[in-house]
Parts: C-alpha cells; sequence; structure tokens
C-alpha cells in the first residue's frame, strides 16, 4: 500500500513534465529561428563567423529539450520509457554545457571583437578547457568511479569537484574580458589624447559589448552557485525548480545572443588585428583619398586597397567618387621587429 501510494505520488509530480518540456521546446525552437533568420539578413554587416558559432547553443538546447519532451510524454502515455532517448538527453545536455562554455570563452578572448582569429595557443587553452569541462560533466553525471577519489563519496564528488571546476572556468573567462576591456581602455584613451574621432565610435562599441557581457557573466555564475548549493533530489515541486533553472538560463544567454547578434555595426568595426600581437597594440591609423572611378581603374597598389562607390544610388557607379582607405598597420611599443596586419 505504501509502495503503491509513493508511485502515484512520484507520477503525480512527474506528469506536468510533458507540457513544460514542450513550451520551453518550442521558446527555444522560436529563438534559433529568430536567431538564424537574423543572421542570415544581416550577414553583410559581419563578415566573421561568431554569430554562426552562438547559433549552435540554442540548437542543441533545443534538440536537448525536444528529447526530453519525447522521452517522458513516451512513459506517460505510451508507458514505454526509452534508454536511447535519455541517453539522448544526457548527451545533449553536456554537449550543450560544453559548447556554451566554450562560446563563452571565445568572446572573452575577443574574437572577432579585438581579433580577427585566435592565436594557436589561444585554441590550444580553448580546446583544452574545453574537453576538460566535458568530462568533469561526464564524470558528474554518469557517476563514474574514477572520477571520485576512493576517500570522497558521490555527495562530496558533488560539492567539492564540481564547484571547483567551474571556479577555475569562470576565473579564465572574466580574466580574459579583464585584460581585452583594459586594452580598449587604453585605446580609447588613446584615441582621446591624440584626437582620432573616426575610430572613437568603433572602440567604445566593442568596450561597451564586452562590459555587457561581463555582466552577463555575473549572472550566470550567480545563477550556477545557486544551482550548486541547492542541490536536491527530492522530487517535490521539482517542475517549478526545473522552471526556474530553465528560465534563467533561456534569459542569460538571449541577453548575451541579443548583444552579440549580426547588426550594422560602428564604422571602422572590422579594423583589428588579424592575431593577437604579444606587445602592446595602439589604434591603427585610418586615412582616405578621393579619386574618379577612371583613375581608380588604373590605381594598383598594395598599401592602398579598398575602393568604396560614395554614390548612395544604384546604376550611377561610373560617374561616382570613390573613396581609397589605405591598409592600416597595427602601431606597437613592443616588440619593435614583429607586428601583425590588420583589416579594414
Amino acid at each position: 500500500m505504501e509502495i503503491s501510494s509513493d508511485s502515484s505520488r512520484i507520477e503525480e509530480e512527474y506528469r506536468s513534465l510533458p507540457p513544460l518540456y514542450f513550451i520551453l521546446t518550442l521558446i527555444w525552437f522560436i529563438s534559433v529561428c529568430s536567431w538564424t533568420f537574423n543572421t542570415c539578413k544581416n550577414r553583410h554587416f559581419q563578415t566573421n563567423r561568431l554569430q554562426w558559432t552562438l547559433a549552435t547553443v540554442p540548437l542543441i538546447k533545443t534538440l536537448q529539450l525536444t528529447l526530453s519532451f519525447l522521452f517522458w510524454y513516451s512513459c506517460f502515455y505510451h508507458h514505454v520509457c526509452s534508454l536511447w532517448i535519455s541517453f539522448g538527453v544526457y548527451v545533449t545536455g553536456i554537449l550543450f554545457q560544453t559548447v556554451t562554455f566554450v562560446s563563452f570563452l571565445l568572446i572573452s578572448n575577443g574574437y572577432c571583437i579585438t581579433c580577427e582569429r585566435l592565436s594557436i595557443q589561444e585554441r590550444r587553452i580553448t580546446a583544452a578547457l574545453g574537453c576538460i569541462f566535458y568530462l568533469t560533466h561526464v564524470g558528474y553525471r554518469a557517476s563514474v568511479p574514477y572520477f571520485s577519489a576512493s576517500l570522497l563519496g558521490s555527495s562530496d564528488f558533488e560539492r567539492v569537484l564540481l564547484p571547483v571546476g567551474y571556479v577555475i572556468s569562470f576565473y579564465v573567462i572574466f580574466k580574459h574580458i579583464s585584460q581585452n576591456l583594459i586594452v580598449l581602455q587604453e585605446q580609447l584613451t588613446f584615441i582621446e589624447d591624440e584626437e582620432i574621432p573616426a575610430m572613437h565610435e568603433a572602440i567604445y562599441t566593442k568596450y561597451t559589448m564586452l562590459k555587457k557581457f561581463q555582466n552577463a557573466m555575473h549572472m550566470m555564475a550567480v545563477a550556477e552557485l545557486a544551482i550548486l548549493i541547492n542541490v536536491d533530489n527530492s522530487i517535490g515541486n521539482y517542475w517549478l525548480r526545473l522552471l526556474v533553472r530553465e528560465w534563467a538560463q533561456f534569459c542569460i544567454l538571449s541577453y548575451i545572443g541579443w548583444t552579440f547578434r549580426s547588426k550594422d555595426l560602428a564604422p571602422r568595426f572590422s579594423v583589428m588585428p588579424v592575431i593577437k600581437s604579444l606587445g602592446e597594440r595602439m589604434v591603427p591609423p585610418i586615412y582616405s583619398i578621393e579619386m574618379d572611378a577612371a583613375t581608380f581603374k588604373d590605381f594598383s597598389t598594395h598599401g592602398w586597397h579598398i575602393g568604396v562607390p560614395t554614390s548612395p544610388k544604384k546604376g550611377t557607379l561610373k560617374n561616382s567618387v570613390l573613396v581609397v582607405v589605405q591598409h592600416p598597420h597595427v602601431c606597437r611599443l613592443t616588440p619593435p621587429d614583429t607586428h601583425s596586419q590588420t583589416v579594414a
């Protein structure tokens, strides 16, 4: 009689999960479609791949929620709890956490914001941290014996090893964000001192984006800490705790996605070094001259390489004036013997 009562209570607590997962799946699916449409529509504004990289986060999350809905729906309405679907939920959940963390690392390193691509060392560090993050979550969720020491039980592993992994991860992210913010702040100071208004809006836009991302990471760190502190295996109000966790995660990731969405950015936003340099970087100089189309046709040099028609009307390129922008080179204080090219 007691076993039957417990089973009915468990079934009643979990019965609200199928509609809850369906609603969450629908919300994330709409966000994926909106993100893809906006990126395709405005991809001519930005030639980098940051937006497509970030698109994998809501895509994997949608897949995880879809599998969760199918699992609980089949359990309650078809009385078949598929092991393969549950395994798919397990795998996609870990992939979502890992891809999200790697995306945060890319943004914190200034990928497509302060540099066109990461250096080899940065890519190796990002890949290594991603693997460690993935293996830690595999060990935590699967309770693999060799992930915990012989003197530590599963509860000790939960309280010690996983929070340590999160602390290290967020430390690396906040450290990289602070370094890039310091560089951008120095560039803004240099621009104001040297009176270069042409680059001020672009640098300030990058600084604002990273500052918003830093605030979002603070919210994410608090949310993850709250989840780790309030870990509760009881079934009471499970659906409510799931809803709060998923909704907080959606709001934070939506805020980050909105900050780094494809849009018409400030002029000269794409003027950035191909790879980060080791020395101190300064703002590249911007020069321009104007010439007619006939002169530009026979104009060839490696130093001046971009022709921009100034006429806003279509079909009037024949009589338009072309603005030629000099290829900027990063000026660095140290070391003087090496330099990184920049693109405009």
